[in-house]
C-alpha cells in the first residue's frame, strides 16, 4: 500500500510558512493539504486579484501550490470527522506531555498529520481526536521549532 500523507494547517498565521509547507510537501509527495481556521489559502484562480497573503504563499512555494491538491476548511472538527468516517488516522505534531518522540513513531497509512499555530500550537481538543501526538525532541534553549521547519522533518521522517 502506497504511503498517503495528508496535511491539515490549522490556524498557521504567517502565509510565508503556508508557502513552505506547500514547497517541501510537494517534493516529498504529500497527497493533499487541508487549510483550516485562519490559515491563509493560495490564490484561487476565480478571484480578481492576488491578497497580500496569497502572494507570500506563492513567493514561498515557488508553484507547489499549483502542484498539490488543497481544499480550505473553516471548521477542523468536521475534516476530522471526514477522516475518521473514512479510516484515516490522524496524528498531531505538537509538544505535550503524552507525545511520543519522532524517532519511535510507527506511522500507520493513510495518515493526516496536524500542525498549528507558531505560538499557541494545538488545543488540547484537538490532541484528544488524534490517534498519536509526536514531537521533534528539542536539545537548545528553545521550546520548539519553526513550523515549516518542523513540518518539513515530520514529512520526510514519516514519508522516507
Amino acid at each position: 500500500m502506497a504511503k498517503e500523507l495528508f496535511l491539515v494547517l490549522h490556524n498557521i498565521r504567517s502565509a510565508y510558512n503556508v508557502g513552505a509547507i506547500f514547497r517541501t510537501a510537494d517534493g516529498a509527495g504529500v497527497k493533499k493539504i487541508y487549510l483550516c481556521g485562519y490559515t491563509p489559502a493560495p490564490y484561487d484562480k476565480q478571484k480578481i486579484y492576488k491578497t497580500q497573503a496569497e502572494k507570500m504563499i506563492e513567493k514561498t512555494a515557488l508553484g507547489a501550490e499549483k502542484n498539490i491538491p488543497w481544499e480550505k476548511n473553516e471548521k477542523i472538527s468536521a475534516l476530522l470527522g471526514k477522516f475518521k468516517k473514512n479510516k484515516i488516522n490522524v496524528a498531531a505534531l505538537e509538544q505535550a506531555a503524552n507525545a511520543v518522540n519522532i524517532k519511535k513513531f510507527k506511522p500507520s497509512f493513510p495518515l493526516a498529520l496536524i500542525l498549528g499555530n507558531e505560538v499557541d500550537g494545538l488545543s488540547e481538543n484537538i490532541l484528544k481526536k488524534c490517534s498519536s501526538v509526536i514531537s521533534i525532541p528539542m536539545r537548545g534553549q528553545k521550546e520548539s521549532l519553526n513550523v515549516s521547519v518542523a513540518a518539513g522533518i515530520a514529512i520526510y521522517k514519516i514519508l522516507v
